[in-house]
């Protein structure tokens, strides 16, 4: 079975952001591999949405690291996955 995958308003927004300070930062090359990495990951999780660990004891909120300095934070729906936002990994420690 294969999850839908909707990106919420605050995954839009966290995306847009990473990807502007990338490509501000590093230019367009990173800034397209940015992506691809995280399509890639999108596609990964909608056909295995338990690959990535989940996050305080709670099995549908799980992290995929995209790369060190950046992960996605997804929900496990019934029949579909929430990416939830993106973060910086550089930044403050969250707390969910």
């Amino acid at each position: 079975m294969q999850f839908d995958v909707v990106f919420t308003a605050e995954a839009d927004d966290t995306f847009d952001s990473i990807g502007n300070q990338i490509l501000n930062r590093w230019g367009e090359r990173e800034l397209l591999d940015f992506r691809k990495r995280v399509y890639d990951v999108v596609d990964a999780i909608s056909k295995s949405p338990l690959i990535f660990r989940s996050v305080n004891n709670s099995d549908n909120i799980r992290k995929a690291i995209i790369h060190k300095n950046c992960s996605m934070f997804y929900e496990i729906k019934e029949l579909r996955i929430d990416i939830l936002f993106f973060w910086d990994n550089r930044q403050d420690p969250i707390s969910l």
